[in-house]
């Protein structure tokens, strides 16, 4: 089985950090294959940043689906290109938000995201609802951590992102915390050991959902609107990407 894992943006160290992550929690026969576009921006923080994302994610899925890859992770929090990635693929495509929230309400009663910058809060927000997960989580919290300045376990970010967690179950009333970002998927077993709850990281959730549909034999419907884009001729900078 591959499943291809698009990190959004452009950072190539960032990247590796998400393959590395998706990798260590891989079924054997598993083969992940992580990849960023070919242009975005280095870091997704605002509305304007998602929208180039998503053009990203859907450069790297037709990519993926010309080479055989059976199923896809779209590792960003905001989940960008989503439902245009499933009109594309015909494997699975998850968004790690969508399956941390999966995850969380299966381990507790209500999560807590936490996330990096305040400003992007909305963003996850508007994930909940789409979802329906809003009498689910209880709370989105922001760090005001730039993405690009997670580090790993070593960083000094770790203990501003764990001292946010503690706040957010306190607040809430939450029984698991769900990290709002792809760039602190290495930061899960740590967190969870110092928090004592489930910690649900999206990049490993999103894998594992991805190989269970995939042994299920399922794939994306195509009936509806997940059919594959209407055939039209493109212009300007979309002309190469013309359904």
């Amino acid at each position: 089985m591959k499943v291809l894992v698009v990190n959004p943006n452009t950072s190539a160290a960032m990247t590796a950090r998400i393959g590395a992550a998706a990798a260590a929690v891989a079924a054997p026969g598993t083969v992940v294959d992580a990849v960023n576009p070919g242009f975005g921006a280095p870091s997704i923080e605002d509305h304007h940043d998602d929208v180039w994302a998503a053009a990203g994610v859907l450069e790297q899925v037709r990519r993926g689906q010309a080479e055989g890859a059976d199923a896809f992770v779209i590792a960003c929090f905001g989940d960008p290109g989503l439902h245009a990635a499933r009109e594309l693929a015909d494997g699975p495509v998850i968004g790690i938000a969508e399956a941390a929230f999966h995850a969380a309400s299966l381990l507790a009663t209500g999560f807590s995201v936490v996330t990096t910058l305040t400003r992007t809060c909305v963003i996850a927000e508007h994930l909940v609802l789409q979802y329906g997960f809003e009498r689910k989580c209880r709370g989105i919290h922001g760090s005001d951590i730039a993405v690009l300045d997670i580090d790993g376990a070593g960083s000094t970010c770790f203990e501003t992102i764990l001292g946010t967690a503690r706040e957010a179950l306190v607040r809430d009333r939450s029984g698991a915390i769900v990290l709002g970002c792809a760039g602190m998927a290495d930061l899960c077993h740590a967190l969870q050991q110092r928090l004592g709850v489930p910690v649900v990281d999206g990049v490993g959730a999103a894998v594992k959902l991805a190989e269970a549909l995939v042994g299920l034999g399922l794939r994306t419907s195509k009936r509806g609107d997940y059919a594959p884009p209407l055939a039209k001729r493109y212009t300007g900078l979309a002309q190469p990407w013309s359904p």
